[in-house]
Protein backbone atom coordinates (compact mmCIF):
# COMPACT_ATOMS: atom_id res chain seq x y z
CA UNK A 1 0.00 0.00 0.00
CA UNK A 2 1.51 3.52 -0.72
CA UNK A 3 1.58 6.16 1.45
CA UNK A 4 -0.26 8.49 -1.42
CA UNK A 5 -3.39 6.00 -1.55
CA UNK A 6 -3.57 5.99 2.14
CA UNK A 7 -3.40 9.91 2.65
CA UNK A 8 -6.37 10.16 0.56
CA UNK A 9 -8.43 8.33 2.82
CA UNK A 10 -11.11 10.12 4.89
CA UNK A 11 -12.92 9.68 7.88
CA UNK A 12 -15.28 7.59 8.46
CA UNK A 13 -18.55 9.44 9.51
CA UNK A 14 -19.96 6.39 11.21
CA UNK A 15 -17.20 5.83 13.66
CA UNK A 16 -17.62 9.28 14.62
CA UNK A 17 -14.99 11.86 14.84
CA UNK A 18 -14.44 13.09 18.71
CA UNK A 19 -10.73 14.81 18.56
CA UNK A 20 -9.53 16.78 15.58
CA UNK A 21 -6.41 18.69 15.30
CA UNK A 22 -5.98 20.77 12.15
CA UNK A 23 -2.53 22.13 10.81
CA UNK A 24 -0.98 21.44 14.08
CA UNK A 25 2.48 23.46 14.21
CA UNK A 26 5.08 23.55 17.13
CA UNK A 27 8.29 25.35 16.88
CA UNK A 28 10.65 25.75 19.39
CA UNK A 29 14.08 27.36 19.41
CA UNK A 30 16.01 26.21 16.71
CA UNK A 31 13.78 22.88 16.27
CA UNK A 32 10.45 22.34 14.23
CA UNK A 33 8.48 19.95 16.56
CA UNK A 34 5.15 19.56 14.51
CA UNK A 35 4.80 21.04 10.67
CA UNK A 36 0.60 21.29 10.00
CA UNK A 37 0.20 18.24 11.10
CA UNK A 38 -3.82 17.02 10.94
CA UNK A 39 -4.48 14.23 13.34
CA UNK A 40 -8.30 12.80 14.08
CA UNK A 41 -9.39 10.78 16.77
CA UNK A 42 -12.53 8.28 16.68
CA UNK A 43 -15.02 7.50 19.50
CA UNK A 44 -14.95 3.76 20.35
CA UNK A 45 -11.43 2.70 18.90
CA UNK A 46 -7.98 2.98 19.00
CA UNK A 47 -5.61 5.00 17.14
CA UNK A 48 -2.07 4.30 17.04
CA UNK A 49 0.10 6.97 16.58
CA UNK A 50 3.78 6.08 15.97
CA UNK A 51 7.05 7.64 14.16
CA UNK A 52 10.74 8.02 15.28
CA UNK A 53 12.03 9.03 18.66
CA UNK A 54 11.68 13.24 17.74
CA UNK A 55 9.03 12.77 15.19
CA UNK A 56 6.39 14.90 17.34
CA UNK A 57 4.57 12.44 19.06
CA UNK A 58 4.69 13.55 22.35
CA UNK A 59 4.60 17.02 21.17
CA UNK A 60 1.36 16.38 20.04
CA UNK A 61 0.16 14.31 22.67
CA UNK A 62 0.93 17.18 25.18
CA UNK A 63 -0.81 19.75 22.94
CA UNK A 64 -4.07 17.89 23.27
CA UNK A 65 -3.77 17.32 26.47
CA UNK A 66 -3.08 20.92 27.61
CA UNK A 67 0.38 20.86 28.22
CA UNK A 68 1.62 23.24 26.10
CA UNK A 69 -0.16 25.59 23.36
CA UNK A 70 1.03 25.26 19.69
CA UNK A 71 2.69 27.52 17.66
CA UNK A 72 -0.47 28.00 15.69
CA UNK A 73 -3.26 25.08 14.16
CA UNK A 74 -6.92 24.20 15.57
CA UNK A 75 -8.18 21.33 17.72
CA UNK A 76 -11.68 20.47 17.46
CA UNK A 77 -13.68 18.18 19.87
CA UNK A 78 -16.95 16.77 19.07
CA UNK A 79 -16.92 19.11 16.44
CA UNK A 80 -16.12 22.64 18.36
CA UNK A 81 -13.10 24.65 18.54
CA UNK A 82 -11.20 24.42 21.66
CA UNK A 83 -8.42 25.46 23.27
CA UNK A 84 -6.86 24.25 26.22
CA UNK A 85 -4.55 26.85 28.71
CA UNK A 86 -3.16 23.77 31.28
CA UNK A 87 -3.71 19.84 31.56
CA UNK A 88 -6.25 20.83 34.21
CA UNK A 89 -8.42 22.77 31.03
CA UNK A 90 -8.03 19.68 29.09
CA UNK A 91 -9.23 17.20 31.95
CA UNK A 92 -12.51 19.39 32.73
CA UNK A 93 -13.10 18.47 28.84
CA UNK A 94 -12.79 14.98 29.46
CA UNK A 95 -8.82 14.59 27.80
CA UNK A 96 -6.72 12.12 30.25
CA UNK A 97 -3.39 11.66 29.09
CA UNK A 98 -0.71 8.34 30.77
CA UNK A 99 2.82 10.13 30.01
CA UNK A 100 5.86 8.25 28.94
CA UNK A 101 7.44 9.41 31.93
CA UNK A 102 6.74 8.29 34.86
CA UNK A 103 4.71 11.57 36.33
CA UNK A 104 4.45 10.33 39.96
CA UNK A 105 5.26 11.91 43.70
CA UNK A 106 7.80 9.28 44.87
CA UNK A 107 7.41 10.26 48.86
CA UNK A 108 3.58 9.53 48.80
CA UNK A 109 1.60 6.74 48.23
CA UNK A 110 -0.06 5.10 45.57
CA UNK A 111 -3.46 6.42 47.07
CA UNK A 112 -2.25 10.18 47.09
CA UNK A 113 -0.73 9.74 43.73
CA UNK A 114 -3.80 8.69 42.08
CA UNK A 115 -5.62 11.32 43.45
CA UNK A 116 -3.62 14.15 43.98
CA UNK A 117 -5.06 16.61 41.45
CA UNK A 118 -8.56 15.37 42.25
CA UNK A 119 -8.96 14.83 46.26
CA UNK A 120 -12.15 12.95 47.70
CA UNK A 121 -13.13 15.00 50.00
CA UNK A 122 -15.72 16.06 53.36
CA UNK A 123 -17.59 18.77 52.87
CA UNK A 124 -15.01 20.03 50.58
CA UNK A 125 -12.29 20.27 53.29
CA UNK A 126 -10.76 17.26 54.77
CA UNK A 127 -9.25 14.80 52.29
CA UNK A 128 -11.73 11.51 53.18
CA UNK A 129 -8.77 9.50 53.06
CA UNK A 130 -10.73 6.17 53.33
CA UNK A 131 -12.85 6.43 50.37
CA UNK A 132 -9.20 7.40 48.68
CA UNK A 133 -8.22 4.15 50.07
CA UNK A 134 -11.43 2.19 48.67
CA UNK A 135 -11.48 3.32 45.15
CA UNK A 136 -7.25 2.93 44.62
CA UNK A 137 -8.04 -0.63 45.58
CA UNK A 138 -10.30 -1.21 43.16
CA UNK A 139 -8.50 0.70 40.76
CA UNK A 140 -5.70 -1.88 41.34
CA UNK A 141 -8.03 -4.50 41.41
CA UNK A 142 -9.15 -3.42 37.94
CA UNK A 143 -5.08 -4.21 36.84
CA UNK A 144 -4.77 -6.76 38.23
CA UNK A 145 -2.28 -5.82 41.23
CA UNK A 146 -2.28 -6.60 44.88
CA UNK A 147 -0.30 -3.67 45.30
CA UNK A 148 -1.42 -1.78 48.97
CA UNK A 149 -2.37 1.79 48.24
CA UNK A 150 -0.93 3.00 51.22
CA UNK A 151 2.26 1.81 49.37
CA UNK A 152 4.80 4.68 48.90
CA UNK A 153 5.56 4.76 45.58
CA UNK A 154 8.80 5.19 45.73
CA UNK A 155 9.44 2.27 46.70
CA UNK A 156 7.77 0.46 43.54
CA UNK A 157 9.70 -1.27 40.95
CA UNK A 158 9.43 0.78 37.88
CA UNK A 159 7.06 -2.04 36.28
CA UNK A 160 4.80 -1.09 39.45
CA UNK A 161 5.08 2.43 39.18
CA UNK A 162 3.95 2.52 35.19
CA UNK A 163 0.67 0.21 37.06
CA UNK A 164 -0.18 3.94 38.98
CA UNK A 165 0.46 5.97 36.41
CA UNK A 166 -2.46 3.75 34.00
CA UNK A 167 -4.57 3.54 37.54
CA UNK A 168 -4.37 7.42 37.87
CA UNK A 169 -5.42 7.62 34.32
CA UNK A 170 -8.44 5.35 34.94
CA UNK A 171 -9.11 7.21 38.13
CA UNK A 172 -11.22 9.95 36.22
CA UNK A 173 -14.07 10.01 33.28
CA UNK A 174 -12.57 10.62 30.13
CA UNK A 175 -13.89 11.43 26.50
CA UNK A 176 -10.37 10.56 25.06
CA UNK A 177 -7.38 9.04 27.07
CA UNK A 178 -4.25 9.17 25.44
CA UNK A 179 -1.28 6.46 26.59
CA UNK A 180 2.16 6.89 25.41
CA UNK A 181 4.26 3.64 25.86
CA UNK A 182 1.90 2.46 28.45
CA UNK A 183 3.40 -1.40 28.26
CA UNK A 184 7.37 -0.19 28.25
CA UNK A 185 8.17 -1.18 31.79
CA UNK A 186 5.24 -3.85 31.80
CA UNK A 187 5.55 -8.23 32.13
CA UNK A 188 3.84 -9.64 29.06
CA UNK A 189 0.74 -10.52 31.89
CA UNK A 190 0.18 -7.33 32.85
CA UNK A 191 0.62 -6.17 29.35
CA UNK A 192 -2.88 -8.79 28.44
CA UNK A 193 -4.33 -6.88 31.27
CA UNK A 194 -3.91 -3.25 29.86
CA UNK A 195 -5.62 -4.71 26.80
CA UNK A 196 -8.51 -6.21 28.43
CA UNK A 197 -8.77 -2.43 30.07
CA UNK A 198 -8.79 -0.75 27.10
CA UNK A 199 -11.44 -3.42 25.31
CA UNK A 200 -13.26 -2.73 28.46
CA UNK A 201 -12.72 1.15 27.85
CA UNK A 202 -13.48 1.06 24.17
CA UNK A 203 -17.02 -0.50 24.86
CA UNK A 204 -18.00 2.60 27.34
CA UNK A 205 -17.40 4.84 24.31
CA UNK A 206 -13.98 5.67 25.00
CA UNK A 207 -11.43 7.08 22.34
CA UNK A 208 -7.54 5.96 23.02
CA UNK A 209 -4.75 7.31 21.41
CA UNK A 210 -2.30 4.53 21.74
CA UNK A 211 1.65 5.39 21.29
CA UNK A 212 4.29 2.67 21.23
CA UNK A 213 7.20 1.54 19.71
CA UNK A 214 6.46 -2.15 20.02
CA UNK A 215 4.81 -2.24 16.42
CA UNK A 216 3.35 -5.89 17.23
CA UNK A 217 0.79 -4.37 19.76
CA UNK A 218 -0.66 -2.29 17.55
CA UNK A 219 -1.95 -5.11 15.02
CA UNK A 220 -4.04 -6.38 18.12
CA UNK A 221 -5.79 -3.27 19.57
CA UNK A 222 -5.08 -0.32 17.03
CA UNK A 223 -7.86 0.11 14.63
CA UNK A 224 -6.53 3.43 13.06
CA UNK A 225 -2.73 4.01 12.67
CA UNK A 226 -1.16 7.50 11.85
CA UNK A 227 2.37 7.92 10.91
CA UNK A 228 4.45 11.13 11.88
CA UNK A 229 8.10 11.74 10.29
CA UNK A 230 10.08 14.91 11.02
CA UNK A 231 7.03 16.52 12.59
CA UNK A 232 4.79 16.00 9.46
CA UNK A 233 2.02 13.53 9.27
CA UNK A 234 3.44 10.83 7.04
CA UNK A 235 0.35 8.79 6.75
CA UNK A 236 -2.90 7.04 8.02
CA UNK A 237 -4.71 3.86 7.70
CA UNK A 238 -7.06 1.90 9.33
CA UNK A 239 -5.12 -0.90 10.67
CA UNK A 240 -6.56 -4.02 9.44
CA UNK A 241 -5.22 -2.69 5.63
CA UNK A 242 -1.69 -2.93 6.60
CA UNK A 243 1.12 -4.33 8.36
CA UNK A 244 4.62 -4.14 10.62
CA UNK A 245 6.51 -3.57 7.27
CA UNK A 246 4.46 -1.19 6.19
CA UNK A 247 4.47 0.67 9.00
CA UNK A 248 7.94 0.90 9.71
CA UNK A 249 8.82 1.67 6.35
CA UNK A 250 6.62 4.80 6.59
CA UNK A 251 8.23 5.80 9.57
CA UNK A 252 12.39 5.30 8.79
CA UNK A 253 11.87 4.11 5.04
CA UNK A 254 13.35 0.40 5.62
CA UNK A 255 11.49 -2.64 6.91
CA UNK A 256 13.78 -4.68 8.74
CA UNK A 257 16.01 -4.83 11.65
CA UNK A 258 19.92 -4.93 11.27
CA UNK A 259 20.62 -8.53 10.91
CA UNK A 260 22.46 -11.04 13.20
CA UNK A 261 26.07 -11.04 13.84
CA UNK A 262 27.30 -13.17 11.12
CA UNK A 263 30.27 -14.28 13.55
CA UNK A 264 29.61 -14.16 16.93
CA UNK A 265 32.90 -13.51 19.45
CA UNK A 266 34.74 -16.71 20.47
CA UNK A 267 37.42 -14.90 22.02
CA UNK A 268 38.89 -17.18 25.35
CA UNK A 269 39.76 -13.50 27.10
CA UNK A 270 37.78 -13.47 29.96
CA UNK A 271 36.58 -9.78 30.94
CA UNK A 272 34.11 -10.59 33.62
CA UNK A 273 33.59 -13.62 36.08
CA UNK A 274 31.06 -13.34 38.87
CA UNK A 275 30.93 -16.34 41.25
CA UNK A 276 28.10 -17.25 43.82
CA UNK A 277 26.60 -13.48 43.89
CA UNK A 278 23.52 -13.57 46.14
CA UNK A 279 21.28 -10.44 47.15
CA UNK A 280 19.19 -11.47 50.20
CA UNK A 281 15.85 -10.38 50.24
CA UNK A 282 14.69 -8.57 53.22
CA UNK A 283 11.76 -11.37 53.84
CA UNK A 284 13.57 -13.87 53.35
CA UNK A 285 15.01 -16.25 50.19
CA UNK A 286 17.36 -13.80 47.94
CA UNK A 287 16.81 -11.65 45.07
CA UNK A 288 19.83 -13.11 43.17
CA UNK A 289 20.44 -16.47 44.52
CA UNK A 290 23.70 -17.89 44.28
CA UNK A 291 24.22 -16.34 40.36
CA UNK A 292 27.72 -17.55 38.37
CA UNK A 293 28.57 -17.02 35.12
CA UNK A 294 31.44 -15.80 32.86
CA UNK A 295 31.36 -13.18 29.97
CA UNK A 296 34.10 -13.43 26.72
CA UNK A 297 35.90 -10.34 25.73
CA UNK A 298 33.62 -9.17 22.37
CA UNK A 299 30.49 -11.13 23.67
CA UNK A 300 27.47 -9.80 23.48
CA UNK A 301 25.32 -11.90 26.43
CA UNK A 302 21.33 -11.42 26.60
CA UNK A 303 19.45 -11.89 29.78
CA UNK A 304 16.05 -12.90 29.66
CA UNK A 305 13.55 -13.19 32.21
CA UNK A 306 10.41 -11.86 33.28
CA UNK A 307 9.53 -9.03 35.70
CA UNK A 308 11.00 -10.18 38.75
CA UNK A 309 13.39 -12.64 37.54
CA UNK A 310 16.31 -10.56 39.50
CA UNK A 311 17.96 -8.92 36.46
CA UNK A 312 17.99 -5.66 37.53
CA UNK A 313 18.64 -6.64 41.01
CA UNK A 314 21.90 -8.75 39.43
CA UNK A 315 23.01 -5.94 37.71
CA UNK A 316 22.67 -3.35 40.49
CA UNK A 317 24.76 -6.25 42.56
CA UNK A 318 27.90 -6.03 39.63
CA UNK A 319 27.93 -2.13 39.74
CA UNK A 320 28.14 -1.67 43.33
CA UNK A 321 24.04 -0.42 44.21
CA UNK A 322 23.37 -3.59 46.65
CA UNK A 323 25.70 -3.32 49.70
CA UNK A 324 24.52 -6.62 50.95
CA UNK A 325 26.04 -8.10 47.53
CA UNK A 326 27.92 -11.39 48.47
CA UNK A 327 29.64 -13.50 46.23
CA UNK A 328 32.67 -12.50 44.32
CA UNK A 329 32.63 -10.37 41.34
CA UNK A 330 36.38 -9.89 39.34
CA UNK A 331 36.19 -7.99 36.31
CA UNK A 332 39.39 -8.13 34.09
CA UNK A 333 41.42 -10.35 36.89
CA UNK A 334 40.14 -7.54 40.02
CA UNK A 335 37.92 -8.31 42.54
CA UNK A 336 35.63 -5.21 42.73
CA UNK A 337 34.56 -6.34 46.13
CA UNK A 338 34.07 -3.16 48.40
CA UNK A 339 34.82 -0.53 45.33
CA UNK A 340 32.44 2.20 45.19
CA UNK A 341 30.29 2.96 42.09
CA UNK A 342 32.73 5.62 40.85
CA UNK A 343 35.73 3.29 41.78
CA UNK A 344 34.19 0.70 39.29
CA UNK A 345 33.56 2.62 36.65
CA UNK A 346 37.37 3.75 36.50
CA UNK A 347 38.05 -0.27 36.32
CA UNK A 348 35.78 -0.05 33.55
CA UNK A 349 32.31 -1.50 34.11
CA UNK A 350 29.08 0.75 33.38
CA UNK A 351 25.51 0.64 33.88
CA UNK A 352 22.87 2.03 32.12
CA UNK A 353 19.87 1.71 34.33
CA UNK A 354 16.11 0.52 33.23
CA UNK A 355 14.72 4.39 34.17
CA UNK A 356 16.22 6.77 32.27
CA UNK A 357 14.73 9.48 34.16
CA UNK A 358 15.58 8.63 37.76
CA UNK A 359 18.75 7.18 37.60
CA UNK A 360 20.39 7.79 34.16
CA UNK A 361 19.95 11.40 33.95
CA UNK A 362 20.07 14.87 35.50
CA UNK A 363 17.01 17.02 34.60
CA UNK A 364 18.45 20.12 35.64
CA UNK A 365 21.73 19.92 33.04
CA UNK A 366 22.17 20.03 29.54
CA UNK A 367 23.01 17.36 26.88
CA UNK A 368 26.74 18.07 27.09
CA UNK A 369 26.53 17.68 30.85
CA UNK A 370 24.89 14.55 31.06
CA UNK A 371 26.90 13.05 28.68
CA UNK A 372 30.57 14.05 30.48
CA UNK A 373 29.67 13.80 33.93
CA UNK A 374 31.03 10.23 34.67
CA UNK A 375 33.64 10.84 32.43
CA UNK A 376 35.09 14.37 33.88
CA UNK A 377 38.16 12.66 34.95
CA UNK A 378 39.80 12.81 31.89
CA UNK A 379 39.54 15.97 30.68
CA UNK A 380 40.71 17.35 34.34
CA UNK A 381 44.28 19.63 33.99
CA UNK A 382 45.00 19.92 37.26
CA UNK A 383 42.28 21.60 39.04
CA UNK A 384 40.76 22.31 35.83
CA UNK A 385 38.51 20.95 33.24
CA UNK A 386 39.73 21.69 29.68
CA UNK A 387 35.95 22.45 28.19
CA UNK A 388 36.95 22.27 24.78
CA UNK A 389 38.43 19.18 25.04
CA UNK A 390 35.11 17.86 26.38
CA UNK A 391 32.90 19.90 24.18
CA UNK A 392 34.68 17.82 21.51
CA UNK A 393 34.48 14.47 22.66
CA UNK A 394 30.94 14.59 23.68
CA UNK A 395 29.98 16.24 20.20
CA UNK A 396 31.62 13.27 18.43
CA UNK A 397 29.46 10.85 20.53
CA UNK A 398 26.16 12.88 19.69
CA UNK A 399 27.26 12.23 15.85
CA UNK A 400 27.87 8.48 16.55
CA UNK A 401 24.63 7.82 17.71
CA UNK A 402 22.79 10.53 16.16
CA UNK A 403 21.04 12.48 19.18
CA UNK A 404 18.72 14.90 17.49
CA UNK A 405 19.61 18.09 19.53
CA UNK A 406 19.99 21.32 17.66
CA UNK A 407 22.76 22.35 20.29
CA UNK A 408 25.10 20.19 22.85
CA UNK A 409 24.10 22.94 25.60
CA UNK A 410 19.93 21.97 25.28
CA UNK A 411 18.33 21.27 28.58
CA UNK A 412 18.22 17.20 28.97
CA UNK A 413 14.27 17.63 29.42
CA UNK A 414 14.11 19.15 25.60
CA UNK A 415 14.55 16.01 24.36
CA UNK A 416 12.28 12.51 23.00
CA UNK A 417 12.52 9.68 24.95
CA UNK A 418 14.79 7.64 22.50
CA UNK A 419 17.28 10.75 22.25
CA UNK A 420 17.59 10.79 26.50
CA UNK A 421 17.93 7.36 26.05
CA UNK A 422 21.14 7.67 23.44
CA UNK A 423 22.65 10.20 25.87
CA UNK A 424 22.34 7.80 28.59
CA UNK A 425 24.38 5.20 26.59
CA UNK A 426 26.75 7.82 25.21
CA UNK A 427 27.21 9.02 28.70
CA UNK A 428 28.79 5.30 29.25
CA UNK A 429 30.53 4.57 26.54
CA UNK A 430 32.66 8.30 26.85
CA UNK A 431 34.54 6.50 30.50
CA UNK A 432 35.77 3.90 27.68
CA UNK A 433 34.32 0.63 29.20
CA UNK A 434 35.65 -2.78 29.33
CA UNK A 435 32.46 -4.58 30.25
CA UNK A 436 28.68 -2.18 29.62
CA UNK A 437 25.70 -3.31 31.47
CA UNK A 438 22.70 -2.28 29.66
CA UNK A 439 19.02 -2.80 31.37
CA UNK A 440 16.33 -2.74 29.22
CA UNK A 441 18.47 -0.30 26.61
CA UNK A 442 15.40 0.07 23.93
CA UNK A 443 12.63 0.42 26.16
CA UNK A 444 10.57 3.39 24.90
CA UNK A 445 12.77 4.06 21.57
CA UNK A 446 11.72 3.63 17.91
CA UNK A 447 12.31 0.76 15.90
CA UNK A 448 15.00 3.28 14.61
CA UNK A 449 16.61 3.64 17.52
CA UNK A 450 16.81 0.56 17.98
CA UNK A 451 18.46 -0.99 15.47
CA UNK A 452 21.05 1.74 16.31
CA UNK A 453 21.68 0.76 19.86
CA UNK A 454 22.19 -3.17 18.40
CA UNK A 455 24.40 -1.71 15.78
CA UNK A 456 26.71 0.02 18.66
CA UNK A 457 26.44 -2.89 20.62
CA UNK A 458 27.97 -4.99 18.00
CA UNK A 459 30.26 -2.56 17.34
CA UNK A 460 31.65 -2.16 20.52
CA UNK A 461 31.73 -5.98 20.53
CA UNK A 462 33.71 -6.06 17.75
CA UNK A 463 36.01 -3.63 19.40
CA UNK A 464 36.69 -6.41 22.34
CA UNK A 465 34.25 -4.78 25.41
CA UNK A 466 32.22 -7.32 26.81
CA UNK A 467 28.10 -6.33 26.37
CA UNK A 468 25.58 -7.99 28.36
CA UNK A 469 21.67 -6.54 28.38
CA UNK A 470 18.65 -7.22 30.18
CA UNK A 471 15.46 -7.09 28.14
CA UNK A 472 12.05 -9.09 28.64
CA UNK A 473 11.68 -8.87 24.35
CA UNK A 474 12.07 -12.26 22.90
CA UNK A 475 12.44 -10.49 18.93
CA UNK A 476 15.12 -8.39 20.58
CA UNK A 477 17.37 -11.23 21.96
CA UNK A 478 16.63 -13.62 19.39
CA UNK A 479 18.05 -10.89 17.09
CA UNK A 480 20.88 -8.88 19.09
CA UNK A 481 22.45 -12.02 21.61
CA UNK A 482 25.68 -14.08 20.80
CA UNK A 483 24.27 -16.41 24.33
CA UNK A 484 21.25 -15.91 26.07
CA UNK A 485 20.90 -16.36 29.57
CA UNK A 486 17.65 -17.07 31.22
CA UNK A 487 16.30 -16.02 35.00
CA UNK A 488 13.80 -17.36 37.45
CA UNK A 489 13.24 -15.90 40.73
CA UNK A 490 16.91 -14.64 41.02
CA UNK A 491 18.10 -17.88 39.45
CA UNK A 492 20.10 -18.63 36.30
CA UNK A 493 17.53 -21.29 34.92
CA UNK A 494 19.06 -21.25 31.46
CA UNK A 495 22.08 -20.73 29.81
CA UNK A 496 21.73 -21.39 25.71
CA UNK A 497 24.07 -20.09 22.50
CA UNK A 498 21.69 -18.14 20.07
CA UNK A 499 21.79 -20.88 17.37
CA UNK A 500 20.25 -23.11 20.01
CA UNK A 501 17.63 -21.08 21.82
CA UNK A 502 14.01 -21.29 20.72
CA UNK A 503 11.49 -18.58 21.41
CA UNK A 504 9.35 -21.14 23.54
CA UNK A 505 12.67 -22.73 25.53
CA UNK A 506 13.48 -19.10 26.81
CA UNK A 507 9.66 -18.61 27.88
CA UNK A 508 9.88 -22.01 29.26
CA UNK A 509 12.95 -21.69 31.66
CA UNK A 510 11.97 -17.96 32.51
CA UNK A 511 9.00 -19.69 34.34
CA UNK A 512 11.25 -22.46 35.78
CA UNK A 513 12.49 -22.40 39.07
CA UNK A 514 16.19 -24.43 38.88
CA UNK A 515 18.57 -24.58 36.14
CA UNK A 516 17.20 -25.90 32.99
CA UNK A 517 19.09 -28.85 31.92
CA UNK A 518 19.19 -30.74 28.29
CA UNK A 519 16.66 -33.02 30.12
CA UNK A 520 14.67 -30.14 31.28
CA UNK A 521 14.81 -28.04 27.96
CA UNK A 522 13.38 -31.76 25.58
CA UNK A 523 10.59 -31.65 28.04
CA UNK A 524 9.91 -28.14 28.18
CA UNK A 525 9.71 -28.13 24.03
CA UNK A 526 7.16 -31.06 23.91
CA UNK A 527 4.91 -30.02 26.53
CA UNK A 528 5.19 -25.61 26.04
CA UNK A 529 2.30 -24.27 24.07
CA UNK A 530 3.51 -23.39 20.62
CA UNK A 531 4.75 -20.09 20.19
CA UNK A 532 5.77 -18.06 16.79
CA UNK A 533 9.64 -19.16 16.17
Amino acid sequence: MSAVAVLKQSPEPEQGVILEALKMSMVFPGTVALDKADFVVRRSSVTALVGENGAGKSTLMKILAGVISPTSGEMRLNGEPVVFNSVHDASAKGIGIVFQELNLCPNLSISENIFLTHPYTRGGVHIDRKRQFERATALLKRLEHDLSPDALVGDLRIGEQQIVEIAKALSRDVQVLIMDEPTSALSESEVEVLFRVIDELKRAGVAIIYISHRLEELTRIADYVSVLRDGKMQASAKMRDVDVPWIISQMVGRTEMPPQRSTPATSSVEVLRIENVCLPRASGGYLVDHVSLSIAAGEIVGIYGLMGAGRTELFECLFGLRSETTGNIILNGRNLAGLTVAERIRQGLFLVPEDRQRDGLMQNLSVLKNISISSLWQFRRGIAIQRDSEAGKVDEMIKALRVKVSSPDVEITALSGGNQQKVVIGKSLLTRPKLLLLDEPTRGIDIGAKAEVFKTMRQLAEEGLGVVFATSDLMEIMSAADRIIVMSRGLVTGDFPRQEASERLLVAASTMTSHLTSTHASSAQESFSPLTE
